[in-house]
Parts: structure tokens; sequence; C-alpha cells
């Protein structure tokens, strides 16, 4: 189905235009913070507002330079949009009642929409497989399983003991919120579906990498920031989101790079195939659509992907 592209284009374009004067007014003005956002707080939100600056023009650059619907630019803007749900959900969550609170609410939910629409319109007239070594495919898995593995309890250990007293912090709840109930899960999951080779999962893998990095990212300008406001740095804060931010991009960038979308040709583009259908290694892991449109003559079996072996039953 040959349908407009523009609509999650246009999604893009809006996000970022919205994005633009909130974030370079906080980087140019950090005191519409004060009131608002904690002292020791105010280098992150500068730093955060620096990388949702570059996001703000990522996005419309992204919508008008790919007009023939590019799906690793889709799989980007994902990731950017990840980001921007992510960085203004906090400002949203975290009440930062300045003159920008609206646009705030507006970026949290455009972006939430965007990636929605997104991510629907890359399932449904996207490549219909998706293809990955099986090393790059284990690593990419491993890296994103070991997210939730590690911050699903660091999380939780510091939220019993407010659990206990009943005490409400007043800064930086929103994390909780945002890792535990969106963040987390789409790591445990889309690492689960690598391992098996699925399509969503070698597919939307690489946003998540992308989230992960200017996450992180943020947190290490942060602390360069940090002096600006006359705050001590943290040496070993400083290093270590500057590593885990280039692991992120290191295992993301690798997977994107060797990610075969649509191998075999435009004829899979037609074709449906069960979502639950695996692969191995070397195999196509067929998306919607695949099979359809090989001739007459195909027969029960057509629709299965070369190498795969037997295909799905009810008890796999």
């Amino acid at each position: 189905m040959n349908r407009s592209r523009w609509p999650a284009r246009a999604l893009w374009t809006l996000t970022g235009v919205l994005t633009l004067p909130a974030a370079v007014t906080g980087l140019l003005i950090p005191e519409i913070y004060r009131g608002v956002v904690a002292a020791e707080l105010l280098p992150g939100a500068v730093s955060q507002d620096l990388m949702s600056a570059v996001a703000g023009v990522a996005l419309p650059v992204l919508a008008f330079a790919d007009r023939r619907g590019s799906s690793k630019v889709q799989v980007v803007a994902l990731g950017i949009l990840g980001y921007l749900f992510y960085a203004y959900g906090i400002y949203s969550i975290e009440r930062t009642y300045n003159g920008f609170y609206l646009v705030y609410l507006a970026v949290f939910a455009l972006s939430f929409w965007g990636m929605v629409y997104t991510a629907l319109e890359l399932r449904a007239d996207g490549p219909r497989r998706a293809r990955l070594q099986r090393g790059i495919r284990l690593l990419s898995a491993s890296g994103a399983l070991l997210q939730p593995l590690i911050f699903y309890p660091l999380w939780i250990a510091m939220l019993l003991p407010l659990m206990r007293t009943g005490d409400q912090i007043d800064s930086l709840y929103s994390v909780f919120v945002l890792d535990l109930c969106f963040i987390m899960p789409a790591f445990l999951i889309l690492a689960v579906l690598t391992f098996r080779g699925r399509w969503p999962g070698l597919v939307f893998m690489p946003s998540l990498d992308l989230l992960g990095f200017t996450l992180i990212l943020s947190l290490a300008l942060g602390e360069l920031f940090k002096p600006l406001f006359n705050v001590p740095v943290s040496a070993s804060s400083l290093w270590s989101s500057v590593l885990l931010s280039a692991l992120f991009l290191l295992v993301g960038g690798l997977h994107l790079w060797k990610l075969d979308l649509n191998p075999g040709g435009g004829a899979a583009r037609r074709t449906r195939t069960p979502l639950t259908q695996t692969a191995d290694a070397a195999d196509a892991v067929p998306g919607p659509g695949a099979g359809r449109g090989r001739g007459a003559g195909s027969g029960p079996g057509a629709d299965a992907v070369p190498g795969a072996g037997p295909g799905p039953g009810p008890g796999r």
C-alpha cells in the first residue's frame, strides 16, 4: 500500500519546531528554571536543553530530507522522539511550571504519538524482512537486557524506603515513573525479541539504543556544566556516563549499520507472514506482508523463510 508518509513527518516537524524555542531559551536563559528546579539540578536541565535543541533541529531535517521514506531514517527518528518523550516527560511530571510548561506538555504528547504513528507506519509499509548477523544480534540483545537487570533492582531498592515511610521526594520522581513503566519494559521486550530474531526486535532495537545514548550523554554534559553553577563535578559519574553513552552508540550504530532490511528484493514487500516466525543467524526475519506474489504455483509452504526450518506451531 503506497500511502502518504507525511502524517508521521508532520508530527516530527511539529515536535521539533515546538522543542526548539523551549530548549534554546532554557539553554541561554537558565534563570527560567529557578524556583521550579532544584539548584543542584540546574546543570542537568541545561544539558538536557542542549540535547533537546539538537533533537529539535534533527527532526525537521529528517522529515524534509528523507522524502523516499527510508526505514533506517524512521528508526533514527523513533530514537530522537523517544529522547524527547523522556526529557519532556521529566519536565511535565515534575511540574516545571514556568512560561513554557504548556510547550513541555505539547512536546511530551507529540513525541509519544509521533513514536506510535512512526512505529505503526514502519510496521505496515516498511521492509517485510530483516536480517542481522548472529553475533551482533546477541551483542545488541545482551546490552539491552542489562538495563532492566541493573535498573529495576536499583530503582525498586530506592523506592522501598519511601514506601515504608510515606515520604514524598521533591525531585526526580519522574525518573522512577518513566524508567519503571516505559523505558525498562521496552528494553526487556526488545531484548527478548532480538534474542529470538523477531522482526520488531531487530528493527526497533537501534531506536532504543539511540534513546539510551542521548539520555546518558545528557548526564555526562550535565557534569561538565556543573562548574557554571558552582556545583562540584563527580568524576566517577562523568566517566561512567561517557563510557555508557559510548557503549550505546557503538552497539546501536553497529546494529543499524549491519541490519539488512528487506533482503530478497521487492517481491517480499507485498506479502504477509506470521509475526511470530523466527530465523537463524543468517536468515531473513519476515515482518507483515512477506511471501505473497511468488506466482500462482506457490504451495502452502511458499511463505517460509529459506533455511528457517519448520514454521511456528501451536506448541512453539
